[in-house]
């Protein structure tokens, strides 16, 4: 079992340099799937995660060639020849579902176990069946596997999505690429990462945009040619560390962001009274005194994103008054509140409501980190306790945070990882 042990009290100082985001990797990755034969993917900004691992050999066993260099991936396709990926890869995390669009696009036929992940709540998996039902797929689940099938080509249809989800919009848009026909998705989720794909997406040839914020077409075509692109900055880890210098009473300089992408988070970092400035490319904040209350709600982008839900209930757990926390998104994301509890928190949970009255300090403790986001905020919230902190189970905090540990030690935090 991997652990984090943190020293309080250091205020952390300094820049850092922001990975590339894996909510905008890992779709990038499946896309390779819809690849011409011989032709290649070259990625660029990837981060070096767990979960790109885990997608590393999900595409490997498709039969895809991929290799790593740094933070560049390099993708070519000899051939898929698999349909089917083993239930102990697909198990690891939930972006494994990102290969059934393009999967079903390719080869016609598709049968995988149902995506696993972090227990944060029911993730089903509904809408992006129902997409693949209306473009013409046989659809079946049983005993925990979902197949999907199809004579001949998908068709284009017209898609409503109930909810803007990210992952749906995304294994629609590439169960679309090679569909005949036109298809148009309604309600699309707008978040920078499905951009990001659309932007490859495009480069590799396909007839793809937006026809205003929340509708997508998609022209299918007979085949896509290599690209290459870049990820884009995860403005969730960036998000992360500049939450990590308020908590630590410093001054925390990200760059290799887009500050756009981030107005959610820096308008309630603003609210809360923190000196907040920005360029082009960059994001700075600077303790300024006791942060103070906010009310805030997860929402789907542009709103305020769920996966900073936790490190912000962290933040306020140490503000001065009452704030709540309206989470909209899962279910059952309020797993780290009673870890949160063991360090002095007073947090009170009412629904899908947190009620959080701050404490002037937190308290050194032994914590379990239940998610990936969960295990962060804990780490943030060690960073400002008095005393010693060790999160358990850190292993989830290594997929979705490259050098997670070495970049908060290089900003001067006393910060060390244990095995076993």
């Amino acid at each position: 079992m991997s652990k984090i042990v943190v020293e309080g009290g250091w205020p952390l100082e300094g820049v850092l340099k922001v990975q590339g985001a894996k909510n905008a990797a890992l779709p990038l990755m499946a896309a390779s799937i819809l690849l011409g034969e011989g032709e290649s993917l070259c990625l660029e900004n990837i981060p070096y995660l767990k979960d790109v691992e885990t997608m590393v050999e999900i595409l490997s066993i498709i039969g895809l060639s991929v290799s790593l260099d740094g933070n560049k991936a390099l993708i070519s396709n000899s051939g898929v020849v698999n349909e089917e990926v083993p239930y102990e890869l697909m198990r690891r995390m939930r972006g494994s579902v990102l290969i059934l669009g393009p999967l079903l696009s390719k080869k016609g036929k598709v049968v995988l176990p149902m995506p696993g992940g972090c227990p944060i709540g029911s993730r089903p998996i509904d809408l992006h069946l129902k997409g693949f039902a209306l473009m013409g797929a046989e659809i079946s689940i049983s005993h925990g596997y979902v197949e999907a099938r199809t004579n001949g080509r998908l068709k284009g249809a017209k898609v409503y999505l109930d909810f803007p989800s990210v992952g749906a919009t995304e294994n629609i848009i590439m169960a679309a690429a090679l569909a005949k026909g036109t298809t148009v998705i309604e309600n699309a989720a707008r978040e920078p990462e499905v951009n990001n794909l659309i932007d490859l997406l495009s480069k590799m040839g396909l007839d793809i945009g937006r026809d205003g914020d929340s509708t997508i077409v998609i022209t299918g075509a007979d085949g896509l040619r290599g690209a290459s692109i870049p990820v884009i900055p995860d403005r969730i880890a960036a998000g992360t560390y500049l939450i990590a210098g308020v908590m630590s009473r410093g001054r925390v300089r990200v760059e290799k962001v887009n500050p756009s992408h981030m107005e959610a988070l820096l308008a309630k970092l603003v609210e809360s009274g923190v000196d907040t400035s920005y360029g082009e490319d960059w994001v700075e904040v600077c303790y300024s005194g006791r942060p103070k209350a906010v009310k805030l709600t997860t929402l789907p982008y542009p709103g305020f994103p769920t996966d900073l839900q936790a490190q912000m209930m962290a933040l306020l757990s140490i503000a001065e008054g009452t704030s709540v926390i309206n989470e909209t998104i899962f279910e059952n994301r309020f797993m780290h509140v009673s870890e949160l509890r063991r360090m002095g928190a007073m947090i009170e949970i009412e629904g899908g409501s947190a009620i959080i009255k701050g404490v002037s300090s937190l308290t050194g403790a032994q914590v379990v980190a239940t998610d990936l986001r969960a295990g962060a905020a804990l780490v943030l919230a060690g960073l400002s306790a008095a005393g010693i902190t060790v999160v358990s189970n850190a292993q989830h905090v290594d997929r979705g945070y490259e050098s997670f540990v070495e970049n908060l030690s290089a900003l001067g935090a006393r910060v060390r990882r244990e095995e076993g």
